[in-house]
């Protein structure tokens, strides 16, 4: 047996995210009907995480065993012309028999994206939440500050979140703003990309983070209001849950061994 690991990036639309799900209809259901249409084998693959529906991956990690001898360099092109557009294989290694890309990740990083000009971008619609009011984004930072640390999230996490521990540590938070797409008009912003790095994330907790963080740069919150919020634990205190086309699974970083 070999165990292979594999890199793949999608646009989470028209999906009820990565992990198997009763409905099916997920990034793992396709991954797994295209190993079997090209080997013959029923294989269950390891995420390195979950996405909720809609959501995307720049880089999600993900391994399975096989008994095939197809060469490495030869599988993202083998399972991509059996996926659909929307979901690519982008990389292909074998690992160690003992490899977990769940339990190997140290680090994961995701970034939500928020169109904060006046009209939406009609080409990147499907990848950004479209805000319609005015942000004070200076505001939304100081907020995503608060959040760097290792703290209970339950605040943070949704009611549905079966996790018996909501301790978590993010490692690092901060905004990119592009301005690129601006128009010469004083209610155009710009595109607004929010990065938070941890070693962990609990259901729903960056796109509660965005939510509340959005509420921060409206002027209905205060960003000194945010360490209250964490030291809450509880759900009501935090802000609403952000809509999720505009969050990705952005980057993995790995035990070097």
């Amino acid at each position: 047996m070999r165990n292979l690991c594999m890199t793949v990036t999608y646009d989470g639309t028209a999906y009820y995210g990565f992990q198997v799900q009763p409905g099916g209809n997920t990034i793992q259901d396709h991954l797994e009907d295209a190993i079997r249409a090209l080997t013959g084998e029923t294989v269950k693959i390891t995420g390195s995480g979950r996405t909720d529906a809609g959501v995307h991956a720049r880089r999600q990690i993900f391994n399975f065993p096989t008994a095939s001898q197809i060469p490495v360099e030869r599988w993202c092109i083998a399972l991509n012309s059996r996926l659909p557009s929307d979901i690519v294989v982008i990389d292909a290694m074998e690992v160690p028999l003992d490899f977990h890309s769940r339990y190997a990740a140290k680090k994961k990083t995701y970034r939500y994206t928020v169109n904060a000009n006046q009209f939406p971008d009609v080409f990147n619609r499907r990848l950004q939440h479209h805000h319609h009011a005015k942000l004070d984004i200076t505001a939304m930072e100081e907020g995503l500050r608060h959040f760097i640390g290792t703290y209970d999230f339950t605040s943070f996490a949704s009611r549905k979140s079966q996790k018996e521990n909501h301790v978590r540590s993010v490692y690092e938070a901060w905004i990119e703003v592009d301005r690129s797409m601006c128009r010469d008009h004083p209610r155009d912003q710009g595109v607004i990309h929010i990065y938070v790095s941890g070693n962990g994330f609990l259901q729903h907790m960056v796109r509660i983070i965005v939510g509340t963080l959005l509420e921060v740069g409206e002027g209905k919150r205060k960003a000194s209001d945010v360490p209250d919020m964490i030291a809450a634990c509880n759900r009501s205190a935090a802000g609403p849950t952000a809509v999720s086309c505009g969050l990705m699974l952005w980057d993995l970083e790995y035990k070097k061994d």
